[in-house]
């Protein structure tokens, strides 16, 4: 005789609306559904179990007596006044989980062969003059504009690959762990910081569109010279209404484009489009946070600056159109996972200090092969 499991009526719903799925969707894979609602009729554990899965819950909320207060466990700074945004995602805070728990292995490593901890975590306060804060971030990261490439999608790698070198991991990704079809939604947030002594970390929301990546990476870059961890919005379109998040908004557009720059050569006779793609060129930058600082050097105001967002907006969706493929595998997946966390678990697993599973699971990957196909394009093997 199948096991039924008696469950609280209010967590069928509750889990149907913390997915996200349609209700007909649900309705269709779960026939039952209004049954088990209703407490006309009891799921078997396997249709419970599998309940969880389409509803992206763990199973044992199940049990619970009533829905459990899921809270984002990190400072969430994507406010507007004194209202707080929805309820997060699955999707969301298995991202974070899976963030943390990254965080915590690298910061046993860390500590087990010595690293010292990195320095300019915590270095600077939201007292620090933003174009202070933003020369020692360029300072540290080495991104004077002549360093960055040749355009924006090379500085954001080159952003990346030296806040790497200098200490921070940092993960970009579309999606929860390596299962694609779980999409993050860059409406919901655009990145977090986790700030540690020995293993701070970023998370940039790889689904959002590029041309706005590069300015969620210093946004979050910002928070860990602050030592504050935050889960953030850092949208170029809005003014944030959080001092903290105005501060690392600030230090990030001053990285990206300096206002003394911008100021001595933007030339406000000529085409706007026309003037925001010269100055991208020149600055490796994207339009939209050009825009941005075009309107905070004062030659936009704020509702000319809003409409012209839009304008901008959708001009760069359109430009970017369908998009490319995902690229080379060796490439990609150490940047959704961090170079040096992938590069410090590959060499802890060949010492003989990390099970292979358990770097399997951490890396994302399946077989052997590929794992020692990324320590050699890492340059471990």
């Amino acid at each position: 005789m199948a096991v039924r499991p008696e469950v609280a009526a209010s967590l069928y719903a509750w889990a149907s609306e913390r997915s996200g799925l349609d209700s007909d969707e649900l309705a269709h894979k779960f026939p039952k559904l209004p049954q088990w609602e209703r407490g006309d009729h009891r799921p078997t554990l396997k249709q419970l179990e599998q309940f969880a899965r389409a509803t992206r819950t763990p199973v044992g909320y199940f049990f619970l007596s009533a829905p459990p207060d899921e809270e984002v466990p990190i400072p969430d700074l994507r406010t507007v006044g004194d209202r707080g945004v929805r309820r997060p995602s699955p999707d969301l805070l298995d991202t974070i989980y899976q963030c943390q728990q990254r965080q915590d292995w690298y910061r046993d490593y860390a500590r087990g062969i010595g690293l010292d901890p990195v320095p300019h975590v915590g270095s600077l306060s939201t007292a620090t003059p933003v174009e202070e804060a933003a020369s020692a971030v360029t300072a540290e990261m080495s991104f004077s504009v002549e360093r960055r490439g040749q355009n924006w999608s090379e500085a954001f790698g080159y952003l990346r690959d030296q806040a790497e070198d200098s200490g921070v991991l940092v993960m970009v990704s579309g999606a929860v762990g390596s299962n694609t079809r779980r999409r993050l939604d860059p409406a919901e947030f655009r990145g977090f910081a986790l700030v540690d002594p020995l293993a701070p970390l970023v998370f940039v929301n790889g689904a959002d569109m590029k041309a706005a990546q590069i300015f969620t990476l210093a946004h979050e870059l910002a928070h860990i010279w602050l030592g504050e961890s935050a889960l953030s919005d850092a949208d170029l379109g809005v003014q944030a209404t959080h001092a903290v998040e105005r501060w690392c908004n600030g230090v990030a557009a001053e990285v990206l484009v300096p206002l003394e720059v911008l100021q001595s050569d933007f030339d406000d006779r000529a085409d706007l489009t026309d003037e925001l793609e010269r100055l991208a060129r020149r600055l490796k930058s994207s339009t939209l946070v050009v825009l941005r600082r075009v309107h905070e050097a004062g030659f936009l105001g704020w509702d000319a600056y809003r409409r012209a967002y839009r304008d901008e907006f959708r001009r760069v969706m359109e430009l970017i159109g369908a998009g490319g493929g995902g690229g080379d595998f060796y490439n990609t997946q150490p940047a959704r996972v961090s170079k040096r966390f992938t590069r410090s678990v590959i060499v802890s697993t060949l010492e003989g200090q990390t099970l292979y599973t358990d770097a399997f699971q951490m890396l994302g990957l399946k077989k052997l092969a590929t794992f020692n196909g990324m320590g050699e394009r890492l340059g471990v093997l």
